[in-house]
């Protein structure tokens, strides 16, 4: 009677386990398709709000971290054998192209592709389906008008003017490795002035630079907070200071400039594949482009719906460069000038 009730006992203790663990793996299952991670390449407020706004809309839950572009594509690469990131939002389109072309991102055709700007649909094709654009921008520079007229420094309207001898320890940008923003400058500039007078006239702007930040909106916010004079960026992130009323004038340089095309990427082996769709279909939406405005951030946005913040540089007022995104974006030619960069500016005493 005894050996009945224990093997009943037993029985039932081992049907409760089995169905505790079916249980457990269905609530894993139905967290995992809950799950999103992004790793995000835009100002943390709009990062955020994009968050937000996407968890309230479809309940999906996610995890997301904020860091440089060029950050950002490093880490991709060295999470290329176990992903942790389903999708890369934000950030330049140079590192974007380069993972697409080492493969790292993944094909995707988004049916909300017809909705959007020719130049993002060309990003789209130009790296073979693997990223799309999502906002653009034209590099600029800044300058902090208290402090130049209280050290008698004249209005600075031209690249060239960052070399005066006024402006010695009073130029601030980002370096180029970690930063999107910082590459389009050293692209930019080798395109402007030829390869060889590119980098001359980088080595004397090293001169002038006091830091090289790792993000490349910082120096936005360092002219705005007085620790520099001029500061390099791309002209969108330094309107924001001027909408916060500090004492800042963006400036189109007169020798002409470069441009962004903020980019979005599905991350190969990405563990919640189906979330990263639905995020990058609803990123592409008009609703969603506007929350960038929302939070201060003045990209001209790519869905032909979303109306363009007024406080935007108007890109048709800017003299902007014939920028070649497929050249400057592969990966042979980053990885050659960084290098370059490194070896002939960075290391240079001031």
């Amino acid at each position: 009677m005894e050996l009945k009730k224990t093997f009943a006992a037993a029985t039932m203790l081992a049907g409760t386990m089995t169905a505790l663990s079916f249980m457990s793996a269905g609530a894993a299952q139905a967290q995992a398709q809950g799950e999103l991670v992004m790793y995000c390449g835009v100002q943390e407020e709009w990062c955020r709000a994009m968050t937000t706004a996407f968890e309230r809309e479809t309940g999906i839950k996610v995890s997301m971290t904020r860091k440089s572009a060029g950050e950002v594509y490093a880490q991709v690469k060295a999470e290329a054998a176990n992903p942790r990131a389903d999708i890369w939002w934000g950030g330049t389109g140079d590192p974007h192209m380069q993972a697409a072309e080492e493969g790292l991102t993944v094909e995707y055709k988004s049916p909300k592709l017809g909705e959007l700007q020719d130049w993002a649909v060309r990003q789209w094709e130009q790296s073979k389906q693997r990223t799309v654009g999502i906002y653009s921008g034209a590099l600029g520079f800044g300058y902090n008008t208290d402090l130049a007229k209280s050290n008698n420094i004249a209005e600075p309207k031209c690249w060239a003017d960052l070399l005066k001898a006024e402006f010695k320890d009073e130029v601030q940008v980002a370096d180029p490795n970690s930063s999107g923003t910082a590459y389009t400058l050293l692209a930019t500039i080798v395109q402007i002035m030829g390869e060889d007078k590119g980098f001359e006239y980088l080595k004397a702007l090293h001169k002038n630079v006091n830091q090289y930040t790792k993000s490349g909106a910082a120096p936005a916010k360092a002219m705005a907070l007085g620790e520099t004079t001029a500061g390099i960026a791309f002209m969108h992130d330094i309107v924001t200071m001027v909408v916060d009323k500090a004492p800042v004038k963006v400036v189109a340089p007169c020798e002409g400039t470069g441009y962004e095309i903020g980019s979005m990427s599905l991350i190969k082996g990405a563990k919640n594949m189906d979330n990263a769709k639905k995020f990058y279909d609803w990123a592409l939406t008009a609703d969603a482009q506007k929350l960038g405005a929302d939070a201060k951030s003045y990209q001209v946005p790519s869905n032909k719906s979303t109306p363009i913040p007024p406080q935007s540089p108007k890109l048709s007022d800017i003299k902007l460069i014939n920028f070649d995104f497929a050249k400057y974006g592969s990966s042979a030619e980053r990885k050659r000038l960084l290098s370059k960069w490194d070896n002939e500016v960075k290391n240079l005493p001031k």
